[in-house]
């Protein structure tokens, strides 16, 4: 059986990654005086909310991490830019906010008019899947400082006040309502490569069944639930919202810290989670908080609206769970029990 592989052990720590997180934003106590501008305190959410009149702005930041290494390899650069849109605006309708305007950033050694017209057809795909302008951007020449390109983004967001979403509502008995991934998304990719490194297994290669090169299946783009989403917020009660990609189920502990969720029915993971996990000989434990392992985001509903939500939601939606008194994510059939974001 090969050694049993982490994402610590491939180079990411996510407990001192969110050490270092708290280590910087402890320092950043400043808040703008004057008209506008406020800042909406909802510590740990998806996205900054600003207080703007009657509307709320939302601002979050992401990029593509090193799914970029695999577009690299693969000389394939036409979906990163999916990526790096849906990262930013599955954040930011996870307070039910609609996104409105996006920039990009790419910092890359040399100019390179081939990739960066690859990338920036992904962008505008994703621009238009979360009905988004790109207002704007930049090319930095960086090389003394990166090799390759990196690729991250800003989105902007509003809400009306009164409508926005911050997990406060929800309460035990809610019920967990999942949607689909379309596979690993955006994060973990750094422990999906050292496995396949680990394995000697070439991006190329076909693996475990899967029916396309384990490339090809790691850069399937993310999902963008944006149209999904905000159909949803228009006709039902939605408690609270997470998007799963990046922490899995840890990142329902953002949502309430006084209240807990069981999942008794999760999602049934995509293959190429079970073909990663087999290569790696990776802990259930270690999977469900790397990955999103099929459950791209997640809504929590009151008990009475679950059902017709899943219906609304459409193809592979349905009840994974419940909110529960206990604080904590379970996940009592693989004896999962997560106590910290």
């Amino acid at each position: 059986m090969p050694k049993r592989m982490t994402y610590a052990g491939a180079g990411v720590d996510i407990d001192k990654k969110s050490n270092s997180i708290d280590a910087l934003v402890r320092h950043l106590k400043y808040k703008r005086k004057g008209r506008f501008g406020a800042p909406i305190d909802l510590p740990g959410h998806f996205t900054g909310l600003i207080d703007f009149g009657d509307y709320a702005l939302t601002l979050c930041t992401d990029g593509v991490g090193t799914k970029l290494l695999i577009a690299d390899a693969m000389k394939k650069w036409d979906t990163v830019g999916i990526d790096c849109v849906a990262m930013n605006v599955n954040d930011t309708i996870c307070v039910g906010a609609e996104p409105i305007a996006f920039v990009d950033y790419i910092a890359i050694d040399k100019a390179d008019e081939k990739v960066t017209s690859e990338v920036g057809k992904g962008l505008n795909v994703g621009a238009k899947l979360s009905n988004m302008t790109i207002v704007g951007g930049e090319i930095a020449l960086l090389p003394e400082l990166v090799k390759g390109f990196d690729l991250a983004g800003t989105c902007l967001g509003m809400v009306k006040k009164t409508e926005y979403v911050s997990g406060e509502d929800i309460y035990p008995g809610n019920m967990l309502i999942g949607l689909p991934s379309s596979g690993i998304h955006s994060n973990g990719l750094t422990l999906a490569r050292k496995i396949l490194e680990q394995n000697d297994i070439g991006y190329g290669d076909k693996v475990g069944g899967l029916n396309r090169s384990i490339g090809l299946e790691l850069l399937e783009p993310t999902t963008i639930y944006v149209q999904q989403v905000l159909r949803l917020l228009g006709k039902f009660d939605i408690h609270g919202m997470a998007n799963m990609t990046g922490g899995g189920l840890r990142n329902l502990l953002r949502l309430k810290k006084s209240i807990g969720f069981e999942i008794d029915d999760p999602m049934k993971p995509n293959r190429v989670f079970d073909v990663l996990q087999k290569l790696g000989n990776v802990a259930d434990e270690e999977m469900y908080q790397t990955f999103n392992m099929g459950m791209g985001y997640c809504l929590v509903v009151p008990e009475d609206e679950a059902s017709a939500v899943v219906k609304a939601a459409g193809r592979g939606a349905k009840v994974v769970g419940r909110a529960v008194k206990k604080p904590g994510v379970k996940v009592p059939g693989l004896g999962l029990d997560y106590t910290r974001y």
